[in-house]
């Protein structure tokens, strides 16, 4: 007779995702005396940062605002670069896991493959894909918007005789692909990362693009022991502005519009923010950039001049640089670069525009374009992810009545401070849709968020109640906020991941809260200060 596994003992809470927020909310939660478990299907530490081992992964965010700023951490912590890369990240998701004293209470290579919320007892029963079960007051997700891959289904693939992975899936004993034929389908912040590494190793390396990628200078700085930019005096007031921030940095939108200055001012301007090197160009511009035409198209022509400057074939400036301005600049995710434009440029590298010449199957030897059969010995697919809701939706969560998450958004996504559903009581989610998230730099977001859920829980304990939900009429006027913002700007013009447009099927509709990080902060407060009345709670 097989055994039956029982369910461990009631738990405050359990926390699904070892990254930014998981950590954040293990170590508070604990603080406060929460009985509380963490959970990841990973084998360690670093969510997002488990996974991305791929040649060139690093971060996109400057430090100091990719850590968190307990000074216990920061003071006792030196990075080596401005844009630390995946290992070196991993190392300090280990120092901190050991300094906050977290892994007594994690539980690695655990997949939650399903969750019920019981409404007799108002807990939520959970279990996992190898028959592991919990049972929790609160559950709490922090899968974060890349959890899910997404391949697409290209006829053939299976057939394929080299090597065919997903840049997250990069194996943790690095493949020998010096001399080999490499292909990397996609331009995002991956496939930029990845093209810049692979084309300086492989025989023949060719990347196939279907949109061009309007991608910025990182300007890497290389930290000595002596020299840390900025001085670890400035942190604690660094880690106070960001609240103040846009995008959750410690600096914010130039408080004037594009054609207020001259045209040599806006040469000027541009210029400086260029220099300068990061995000600046994007979200430390003239405030109107996203929000009219002229203004955009105005900072793309800067761009396109500067990165034509750096191709010298007209044909690659076309493709990878068009005239024509193919999106609104800045509404597809931003990425930062490394020399890319200047990989082009060598013997070695091919550039494939799928929008003139499409994939039309996957071969044994490789990739058969409209054009010709492309040979390849591997073949990277950084196709991306099914960003932002797919994460939570291949959970299996089930709330009250029964009632499945995937049915609750079918006709979109509904949520109260992108935080939490109606009908789906005492469980909360960071990072996730219709909240500042992607324009968040991650370690702020998930601490402002990661705080609300702490005084929201220690209200709970305070007024003796066992179970909260978002009122429907709070969660319609989110939504209603949401897209205020959102079509306000450009972005719902431009097809992206921040509008659900990358996965075939699924719904256009901003998955984001463009309000910014101050409007985000000042909802979460007015909703603490008047006691969560936006809530139910009983």
């Amino acid at each position: 007779m097989g055994s039956v596994t029982m369910p461990e003992a009631v738990l405050d809470a359990l926390i699904v995702g070892a990254g930014f927020g998981g950590v954040y909310q293990l170590k508070q939660l604990r603080d406060h005396d929460y009985k509380v478990k963490l959970v990841d299907s990973a084998s360690d530490f670093g969510g997002v940062w488990y996974w991305n081992r791929y040649p060139g992964a690093r971060v996109d965010s400057t430090v100091p605002h990719y850590e968190f700023s307990d000074p216990k951490l920061w003071k006792n912590w030196s990075w080596k670069q401005r844009f630390p890369g995946s290992q070196e990240i991993r190392d300090y998701f280990a120092f901190v896991a050991d300094e906050w004293d977290l892994r007594k209470d994690a539980e690695f290579n655990t997949f939650v493959s399903r969750a019920v919320f019981d409404e007799q007892n108002n807990l939520w029963q959970i279990s996992s894909s190898d028959g592991k079960e919990y049972t929790a007051r609160y559950l709490l997700l922090n899968t974060g918007f890349s959890a899910k891959r997404h391949i697409p289904d290209w006829k053939g693939i299976d057939k394929f005789k080299g090597t065919w992975i997903h840049p997250s899936y990069w194996p943790k004993e690095e493949p020998d692909l010096r001399g080999k034929k490499i292909a990397v389908i996609g331009t995002g912040s991956t496939g930029v990362q990845l093209a810049q590494e692979l084309s300086q190793v492989a025989s023949e390396f060719v990347l196939f693009q279907r949109t061009p990628n309007t991608a910025l200078p990182m300007k890497q700085i290389n930290f000595t022991e002596a020299e840390h930019i900025p001085p670890k005096s400035a942190y604690s007031e660094l880690f106070q502005g960001r609240r103040d921030s846009f995008g959750g940095f410690n600096f914010n939108f130039t408080p004037r519009c594009t054609f207020e200055d001259s045209p040599e001012q806006r040469q000027e301007t541009y210029e400086e923010l260029w220099q300068h090197g990061d995000f600046h160009f994007w979200l430390a511009t003239y405030q109107d950039m996203l929000f009219t035409k002229e203004a955009n198209k105005e900072a793309y022509n800067f761009w396109k001049d500067k990165v034509r400057a750096r191709i010298p074939d007209p044909r690659l400036q076309a493709i990878l640089a068009p005239e024509i301005q193919p999106h609104a600049f800045g509404c597809k995710r931003i990425s930062l670069e490394n020399g890319f434009y200047e990989i082009f440029s060598q013997p070695n590298v091919s550039l494939v525009d799928v929008k003139s010449t499409p994939i039309v199957q996957v071969v044994e030897q490789g990739i058969q374009t409209t054009e010709k059969v492309w040979e390849f010995d591997y073949v990277v697919c950084a196709t991306g992810f099914d960003a932002v809701t797919g994460g939570l939706l291949q959970m299996g969560i089930q709330g009250k009545n029964g009632q499945l998450l995937t049915d609750k958004w079918k006709d979109g996504v509904k949520t109260h401070l992108g935080m939490a559903v109606s009908g789906f009581p005492n469980m909360f989610f960071t990072y996730g849709p219709q909240a500042p998230t992607a324009l968040c730099n991650g370690p702020t977001c998930a601490e402002y968020q990661g705080d609300f859920i702490i005084e929201m829980m220690n209200h709970m304990r305070k007024t003796g109640s066992q179970c909260i939900e978002a009122r429907p009429e709070a969660e319609k006027a989110w939504g209603a906020e949401v897209h205020k913002f959102a079509y306000s700007s450009l972005v719902p013009e431009t097809d992206s991941w921040y509008m659900g447009t990358n996965i075939p099927g699924k719904r256009r509709e901003p998955l984001i809260y463009f309000g910014g990080v101050p409007n985000y902060y000042l909802s979460l407060e007015s909703c603490e200060k008047g006691g969560f009345a936006e809530f139910e709670q009983s």
